[in-house]
């Protein structure tokens, strides 16, 4: 029924599905991303002008295909990182919600340390297939064949704690933009319900 109240395992596996569609959109765009955070060049060795001029460099490199170079590990990234963010804002907020002030009256301290904390509680899981799927998008081409060729010459040449890198300016970030989203999602929600 509508009106039931999710369970954690459902709220779980919501989160975790819900990156598979956002990740056709994402991949290409996080491809793009990388490749002008790494400042590469196009053909002529002029550095991109920006995230057209780089999607039409990539696709003029590799093909279309190209733009999508990453895929899956995005998902390998995504799938768990939402399950991550997701499940531990429900169940933090849970933990913080007055049970005799009944459901849907949440303060909101309670929304920002939530939504905070899930967002380091997504990075805390999604870095080192970020890391993984950075290396490879930002990659010549042919580079690499996968995911999983990145991940075994990283282990071998720079161990376990290269999938760390970022971790720290990740879970900076992390704490206040998870909180101002969630405070944003809580208050329209509950606007919205006192519209309707």
């Amino acid at each position: 029924s509508p009106t039931d109240t999710l369970s954690t395992n459902q709220i779980l596996f919501a989160g975790g599905f819900s990156a598979i569609p956002t990740t056709a959109v994402m991949a290409p765009m996080e491809r793009i991303k990388c490749t002008l955070q790494v400042g590469a060049a196009n053909s002529a060795g002029v550095a991109y002008k920006g995230p057209a001029d780089a999607a039409m460099g990539i696709i003029r490199t590799g093909g279309i295909r190209s733009l999508f170079k990453g895929t899956c590990a995005t998902l390998l990234r995504d799938v768990p990182g939402s399950v991550a963010y997701f499940g531990a804002y429900e169940l933090i907020k849970k933990s913080l919600t007055s049970q005799s002030a009944g459901q849907g009256s949440i303060s909101p301290l309670a929304i920002v340390t939530a939504g905070g904390l899930a967002g380091m509680a997504n990075w805390a899981v999604a870095i080192p297939p970020d890391v993984l799927k950075s290396r490879l998008q930002t990659a010549p081409e042919g580079r690499y064949s996968g995911v999983r060729q990145v991940f075994f010459e990283m282990m071998r040449a720079e161990g376990p704690g290269a999938l760390f890198r970022g971790i720290g300016p990740a879970m900076l970030r992390a704490f206040p933009a998870n909180a101002a989203c969630f405070l944003g999602v809580e208050l329209s929600l509950q606007f919205m319900n006192t519209l309707w």
